[in-house]
């Protein structure tokens, strides 16, 4: 080999050393925990991944993802939440609000970026909504604290019902303590009787709806719970065939969607949009101490007036000129 060609030949091979070294670098791992099933939180995953893309991440091409889901079963998350920290994840994505306190007991070091709707202050997720501190940050959407709104919004649609029923699940243990609190306060100021009623199972949805007729309930109200939300269609169905007005409170327009009555909550695919920016943030070298919690700049109000007729309802035009979506 010439002289000329051997040194060009070392200064190429020099040159496409740094290149090879970052192709051979391992590409950052996410760990994405939720309460719910992968099925009914696609369009939420979408969304999570259009957030992840704005901030410079692409799965399988600078990112991975590794998904855990409890499948509405709750019990399952610390289990799910300590298999991520054992795979040493970059990042934990805790999507759901009962995924977010079993992430933070699985890890002190681990970044954790939720999204509930939940007070993150109140149950003690991070100092406060400004300066998180700690490990952990994310969005908030504040579902669990709507309970007033949303009797109210019963009260004018249904004309001064007398009897509510208000449907939680028992092991969301924050959100259904708040949710019922706030519900039985609300009641009390509008004069209105409340029942709370939990549900953690099929069997048991079942059984709130079969009781409704001996509670001479007008109307029942459903948090935004990722076991409720993961059980939509059945939730409509029930409501259909029990012919009991239903308002969903919280990040529900899915809800009203797939035929239910009508919702009061911020959008839930803005939260998990703004949830992978946060997260692609702190890929980038962000520290959760440093990022505020997010909080909803709007609430939708939703109504579905298909829905409304079938139970016999007739929309009050004033509550129709304050909805943000109206599906004929």
């Amino acid at each position: 080999m010439r002289r000329r060609d051997f040194i060009k030949a070392i200064v190429g091979s020099a040159a496409a050393w740094p290149l090879a070294a970052r192709a051979q670098q391992p590409m950052p791992v996410i760990g994405f925990l939720n309460g719910g099933s992968p099925d009914e939180f696609a369009p939420m995953v979408a969304a999570f991944r259009q957030g992840l893309r704005e901030a410079g991440y692409v799965e399988g091409q600078n990112v991975a993802i590794e998904f855990r889901w409890a499948e509405g079963k709750n019990d399952r998350l610390p289990a799910l939440a300590a298999d991520l920290v054992a795979r040493q994840v970059a990042v934990i994505a805790a999507t759901s609000s009962p995924a977010a306190l079993p992430a933070k007991a699985a890890s002190t070091t681990i970044p954790i970026v939720f999204e509930g709707g939940f007070d993150p202050v109140e149950i003690g997720l991070v100092a406060s909504l400004s300066r998180p501190g700690g490990n952990v940050t994310g969005v908030t959407n504040f579902s669990a604290v709507l309970a007033a709104k949303v009797l109210e919004l019963a009260d004018e649609l249904l004309a001064n019902p007398t009897v509510i029923a208000v449907l939680v699940n028992p092991t969301s243990l924050t959100r259904a303590e708040s949710t019922a609190k706030d519900a039985q306060a609300a009641g009390r100021a509008l004069g209105k009787q409340i029942h709370i009623l939990n549900a953690s199972t099929e069997g048991e949805i079942d059984a709130a709806f079969a009781s409704l007729a001996q509670l001479r309930a007008d109307a029942l109200t459903i948090g935004g719970d990722p076991f409720f939300l993961s059980r939509r269609n059945r939730l409509v169905a029930l409501a259909a065939r029990h012919a009991v007005p239903v308002i969903w409170g919280g990040a529900g327009r899915e809800f009203v969607s797939a035929g239910g009555l009508m919702s009061y909550g911020s959008s839930l695919i803005h939260s998990y949009r703004q949830t992978g920016i946060y997260t692609g943030q702190i890929l980038k070298g962000a520290k959760p101490a440093d990022l505020p919690v997010l909080q909803p700049t709007k609430f939708e109000l939703v109504i579905n007036l298909k829905t409304a007729k079938a139970l016999g309802l007739k929309v009050p035009p004033t509550l129709q000129q304050l909805a943000d979506e109206v599906i004929e």
